[in-house]
């Protein structure tokens, strides 16, 4: 084994200990929660590591970085989620090779997803990326609408061919009233995903989560949470 791959692996291990246990607290099966490992800066061949360890839930969030990554792993049984903001001119790279986009934050978009869905004959799942730090009508610092813009955008989603509205997203937020209150911010998203769900049954996807915060996420009702530096270890800085 080399180092690498048991760094990998000691860190995978430690991960889903702490999700399992996690689970275990919340009444929780472990097989209810997908863990995504964010592997955005690092190499296609650290990818290839953790495929052979078992993942096969996979995240970027910057086209440049994900396309080719992608293209080197094509062989492999992934699922590729990007999670960044995404950018209209990018859209038709990231359908591509992306499975789920868990970004999904103004109309704009879906009508770019769409059409790029349907000129590449994909179906694309797609998140809507709640911003819990955003003003009534707005969007977040770091992307997302605000919980009253969710069921516009649902109605998007519905109507576009070529997506499948799987879901909600959040990012734990920074500012405003639920900075520092992750578990509060997560029991909201489950809230809107509630509510959700009464007229869209199969959007039962919540992505909410990370390194730092991820037992808060499950406590609270997450489907998915999104793992990056705790798996592959602190981020080198991007020059």
């Amino acid at each position: 084994m080399t180092d690498r791959k048991a760094e990998l692996a000691e860190n995978l291990a430690r991960v889903e200990e702490r999700i399992a246990a996690a689970c275990a607290a919340a009444g929780r099966a472990r097989e209810d929660v997908t863990l995504i490992v964010v592997t955005k800066t690092y190499p296609a061949s650290d990818v290839r590591i953790l495929h052979g360890l078992g993942v096969r839930n996979v995240a970027e969030n910057r086209d440049q970085d994900a396309a080719p990554k992608a293209a080197a792993c094509a062989d492999l049984d992934l699922v590729w989620h990007f999670v960044g903001q995404l950018q209209t001119n990018k859209v038709r790279s990231v359908v591509g090779y992306a499975d789920v986009v868990q970004s999904v934050d103004r109309l704009k978009l879906v009508s770019s997803l769409s059409a790029a869905a349907e000129r590449g004959g994909r179906e694309l799942g797609c998140l809507i990326q709640v911003a819990l730090d955003a003003e009534a009508g707005g969007r977040g610092d770091r992307g997302g609408v605000a919980p009253d813009g969710v069921e516009e955008l649902a109605a998007a989603l519905d109507a576009a061919p070529g997506l499948r509205l799987d879901g909600l997203m959040t990012v734990a937020p920074l500012v405003g009233a639920y900075a520092g209150r992750q578990r509060a911010a997560f029991d909201r998203l489950m809230d809107l995903s509630t509510a959700l769900r009464a007229t869209r049954p199969a959007a039962n996807m919540v992505s909410a989560g990370m390194s730092a915060d991820l037992e808060d996420a499950i406590a609270a009702g997450a489907t998915h949470v999104r793992v990056g530096t705790a798996v592959l270890g602190v981020r080198p800085k991007l020059g």
